[in-house]
């Protein structure tokens, strides 16, 4: 099955030029993001969302002369106003954000998975969004993986894992060699390989279906997903998924069908 995954475009706020750029990066590595715009100043910001459609505004909140919660408030008097989420360095203002409307309030520096959470919320917020596909190009992209240590660069082909163990902004791939770093939020790899028989088991783990020996419960009642490289825990929300799977799994095998 192929997943389908939303594009948005979104503007990016913020008068420090660093931070902008690593908050625009991140953005673009988003498979939800189709484009990320910039704006060095609240004014810059007010005009290019007057002249543009934008879906939602990553917007900073300490910024000299209107400051994000001005331009926020400005915003929501707009007949068509863009999703808000704020991006800063301090948490004393999310009160007054989240009453001016914000879907979210991002402390910084922002992590990946952090920021694909928020994207969930505006996304949920925009059921209509435009829509595309993971082509299949970019998921044979992503079959094999590259893996930098010690000077060297290492490629992980998917074939090889048999599950993902969430780390922050990494993934972790374990393999019968070992145990890889990829800077990736789970999220994103999830979306690329779910069509090639990987599950979401938890919130932190991703399992090749076909590398899964057993379902066991464990001496307090929880799932484990057991596999040659060890057990992986499987949430209730996930448990009912992961049985119909393996399931179908199954009786592809019995049937002869790859």
């Amino acid at each position: 099955m192929t997943r389908t995954v939303p594009r948005l475009r979104v503007l990016a706020v913020d008068d420090v030029p660093s931070a902008l750029a690593d908050l625009t990066r991140l953005l673009r590595e988003a498979p939800e993001i189709e484009e990320a715009a910039t704006a060095g100043t609240t004014l810059d910001a007010l005009r290019r969302i007057q002249n543009e459609r934008f879906d939602a505004v990553f917007l900073d909140i300490s910024m000299p002369g209107l400051d994000g919660l001005e331009l926020a408030n400005l915003l929501g008097r707009l007949s068509d106003p863009p999703i808000i989420v704020f991006v800063t360095a301090h948490d004393r203002h999310a009160v007054a954000a989240y009453g001016l409307g914000a879907v979210d309030y991002l402390l910084k520096p922002v992590r990946a998975e952090r920021l694909s959470a928020a994207l969930a919320k505006v996304l949920r917020m925009l059921p209509e969004a435009p829509v595309t596909t993971v082509s299949p190009d970019l998921a044979d992209a992503m079959s094999a993986l590259p893996v930098d240590s010690g000077g060297r660069t290492r490629y992980i082909r998917r074939s090889e894992v048999k599950f993902v163990e969430a780390q922050g902004d990494y993934v972790k791939l374990h393999t019968a060699s070992g145990a890889h770093l990829v800077r990736m939020p789970i999220s994103r790899l999830e979306e690329y390989w779910e069509s090639a028989g990987f599950v979401r088991t938890h919130r932190g783990f991703l399992v090749a279906v076909d590398a899964i020996r057993e379902l066991r419960t464990d001496s307090v009642h929880g799932l484990r997903a057991c596999t040659e490289l060890g057990d992986v825990p499987v949430s209730r929300r996930h448990a009912r998924e992961l049985r119909e799977r393996l399931l179908h799994a199954a009786r592809r095998t019995e049937n002869g069908r790859p």
